[in-house]
This record gives structure tokens, sequence and C-alpha cells, in this order.
């Protein structure tokens, strides 16, 4: 594949967890002269470090559209990677569209939601709310829309293996899940390659699997007994908030758990494994090194 002529790349979000990866693969591709982090605050330890790799670093604050005019100064290719403020998205990636938009940023590329058109996931509200507002921008896109990360997953195991019961939703219903590093390969392969505007990826891994399923590769993985329990989506709501998850959070993963029961984590399109080059990161893989 090839690439674009020199010019800068800015990534939006660059000290948050897939905004960190994004860095890291561009910096495998191009020289860091090239790359512009955005951050809240340009001062901390993680814009810091980002320096020190030899980034350049601009303070770009969705909430604060003062910060992003100059931020996206003299910038041809940028990645807007969704806010991590449910509720607060669309306002703010408007704030980054309009900007973008300003500063005639010659492609933006945004992390979407699998299916984001269709997903009947509360989650893909404000992904669709986001999609038209880039369309009406006129800027030249491309839509990533992400599936599921396996670490949403990894991340539960401590406490399931400390209980052994692997609370769901889910039914068996089949998740393309891919690492965090393979959707962050893909959008820097985006801003570096030569792909079209207007293109729509649907981004998953490569292979499928149930919550059963997951839970009996940690059990292999850890040695330990696991067993997944499925629930009604308001019962495995109440189960999280009793754990002592926010209440919006807990909502927010019992819907998606019931969205994958309806297939809305589900794709076998390869989409990202063509975009990355190689086959997706196994779910076995990503659950022994949470486990390590």
């Amino acid at each position: 594949m090839s690439q674009i002529p020199s010019s800068r790349l800015f990534v939006t979000g660059a000290t948050g967890q897939l905004g960190r990866l994004v860095i890291a693969a561009l910096l495998r591709r191009v020289p860091a002269a090239r790359i512009v982090a955005g951050v809240r605050q340009g001062e901390g330890p993680a814009a810091q470090d980002l320096r020190a790799q030899g980034v350049a670093v601009r303070v770009a604050d969705y909430a604060r559209p003062e910060t992003l005019a100059e931020a996206f100064a003299e910038i041809e290719r940028l990645l807007l990677i969704s806010s991590s403020e449910i509720g607060q998205r669309v306002t703010q990636h408007r704030n980054v569209i309009a900007a973008a938009a300003r500063a005639r940023v010659g492609l933006i590329a945004y992390t979407s939601l699998l299916h984001a058109d269709t997903s009947p996931l509360g989650l893909a509200e404000e992904h669709r709310a986001t999609e038209a507002i880039l369309t009406e921008s006129g800027l030249p896109a491309i839509i990533l829309r992400n599936g599921w990360y396996t670490e949403n997953h990894t991340a539960s195991l401590p406490s399931a293996l400390a209980h052994g019961v692997l609370l769901g939703s889910a039914g068996t219903g089949r998740i393309s899940s891919a690492a965090r590093a393979d959707y962050a390969e893909a959008a820097a392969a985006v801003l570096t390659g030569d792909q079209a505007a207007g293109r729509i990826y649907e981004l998953a891994g490569d292979e499928a699997y149930t919550l059963p399923d997951f839970a009996a590769e940690a059990a292999r993985a850890s040695g330990r007994p696991l067993r997944y329990q499925d629930l009604p989506p308001a019962d495995h709501a109440a189960a999280l908030l009793a754990a002592g998850l926010p209440e919006g959070v807990a909502r927010l993963l019992a819907d998606s758990d019931a969205g994958a029961a309806q297939g809305a984590l589900f794709d076998d399109g390869h989409a990202l494994r063509d975009l990355i080059g190689r086959p997706t990161t196994p779910y076995a893989s990503v659950v022994a090194g949470a486990l390590a």
C-alpha cells in the first residue's frame, strides 16, 4: 500500500487507551516529526512522554472549542477518536469537526461503532449523529466502525475469577472482538495510506466467540474454575450496580450484552484483517496477556 507524501498527521485523545496505541503504530510507519498529538493538558506526564518520543503535542480539548482552531493548523489528516464522555459526545465531536473544517484539514477519520447505522446498542446513537455531522460538514472523511475490544471483557476477569462466575446478558450471541492494538493499527493505516475518502470500514476480529466460550478460555488459561451465568439485562445491570459500578456504566454494559445477543457485535467481513495486513489478535492471546 502506498503512503501519502509527507504531511502532518493529528491524533486526538492521544493519551487515552486507544490514542497511545495509535501513536505507537504511527511511529512504526512514519517519522515522529510528522505526528501531532492532541491532549487535554499539555504539561502532564503523558504529554511529556510523547514529546520525548519526538512527537509534537498540542492542546486540543473537545469541550473547549477555542483550543481546537490553533491545534489543527497545517494538519493534513486527522483522527477523531470518539470521546469517552458518553452523553456529551455529539456536542464535543461537532466542535472537533467544525474546527477541522475551518482549518481545511484534508481528511478526517472517525472511530465509530460496528454497524452503527443499524446497531441496536444504545452506544450507537451518538455515533450515528456524529457520522451525520461529518457528512453535513463536507469534509473528506473515512469512517472506522470499530467492533468490540477484547479488553472490554478481560477487564472483568479478576473479579469473575475471584467469584468463579462471569456474569452477562449476551446469551449465545457471537462476538467478533479484536485487540485494541488491532484497531489502532487500522487507524494508523488509514492516516498513512491511500484509502479514498467516503469509505466506511466495518472492523471486527477474525474469530467470533460467545461469552460461555470466553469463560471457558479464561478457566483454561488461569487453571481456575469459571462458568458463565446468563442474566436478563435488568438483572445484569443490577448485579453490576451491586458490584460498585456507576449506574451509567452498568446500564451501558448490560445494554451492550443485550445487543450482542441480537448479533450486534458480530461481523465476518474481515475488513480489519485486510486493512492491517495480518490476522487480528486471537482472543485467547488477549486473555493470556491479561492473566499474566
